[in-house]
């Protein structure tokens, strides 16, 4: 049976850690400032926004929301965004996606001024990632959590080891496979048009899934003793449960992996409570850096 990586417990650690850096930066007179913006009235985006907010709050950040309404126009939000850049007392920016429909994400996300990206979806942090420049880029918070919690099981130095991430999305699957890279995995990205994945996913030392299907990554996908990180979050009906209830599962089928993998992350509680962590791991790096400070390696 395979071990539980416990997300909470590893994000718990991170987030005490950036707090007590944080006190010590406040103390030397630089409070780090996080502005997030939503545009809109989503109600997923308006629980994760809530969520970021509360936790830099914790962290003792000085924490900005801008709600804005979704008639929003795209010069306006780029005006803000600009104005953020100016701003000394913010050290980083995040821009809730999805925006609405009539705005260029794109085009917002490349406004941020690379060194408050704290998402790390600049072309700039993208650029350093790729090359292999990961400790001054800003890495995506899904990937970056996912790698410590990947650490907490295999280490740091992945020489040797076969890694697998189905997904190649920007934000995620791409990401991800640069740090396994420079981790020095072997590394596959695995995506739609593969050719017979379950084979390949077998092969894997370490296997990530991000492709947002419910449970699509079967146990007899996984390599026996395999480090299975499971990135997907999805809701679907659970009438044991109730009449309209519902459950959240992962990309993988949790206990058909558990009995085949060496060590697997859960969902909830696996990577979901790192990728906050990481984002007040990014705003404290961002803020070390505008202070003239050594960031702490977290």
């Amino acid at each position: 049976m395979a071990e539980i990586i416990d997300g909470k417990a590893v994000a718990a650690e991170v987030v005490e850690e950036v707090t007590r850096h944080a006190r010590e930066l406040i103390a030397a007179g630089t409070t780090p400032g996080l502005a997030v913006i939503i545009v809109g009235e989503d109600p997923a985006s308006q629980v994760y926004v809530a969520s970021k907010s509360k936790k830099a709050k914790e962290c003792g950040f000085h924490s900005v929301q801008h709600t804005l309404p979704a008639e929003t126009s795209e010069e306006e939000l780029v005006a803000l965004v600009e104005t953020l850049n100016r701003d000394p007392a913010i050290h980083g920016i995040l821009v809730q996606l999805p925006l609405p429909g009539h705005i260029d994400s794109g085009r917002i996300i490349q406004t941020i001024a690379p060194e408050k990206d704290v998402d790390g979806f600049h072309f700039i942090n993208v650029g350093k990632l790729g090359t292999g420049e990961v400790e001054t880029a800003f890495v995506p918070c899904t990937p970056a959590g996912s790698m410590l919690l990947l650490e907490r099981v295999r280490g740091k130095d992945l020489s040797g080891l076969n890694a697998v991430v189905i997904g190649r999305s920007n934000i995620v699957g791409k990401p991800m496979a640069n740090l396994l890279l420079a981790a020095n995995a072997t590394v596959t990205i695995a995506h739609s048009r593969t050719k017979d994945l379950p084979a390949l996913a077998r092969t894997a030392d370490i296997l990530v899934a991000a492709v947002g299907r419910p449970e699509m990554v079967r146990g007899d996908w996984i390599k026996k003793g395999a480090t299975v990180i499971d990135v997907g979050i999805n809701r679907i009906a659970a009438p044991e449960r109730g009449e309209g209830k519902t459950r959240l599962v992962g990309d993988v089928a949790f206990e058909e992996a558990r009995a085949v993998a060496g060590a697997i992350t859960p969902v909830p509680g696996g990577v979901g409570p790192m990728t906050i962590a990481m984002l007040m791991a990014n705003t404290l790096v961002s803020a070390c850096r505008a202070a003239g400070r050594t960031p702490p390696a977290l």
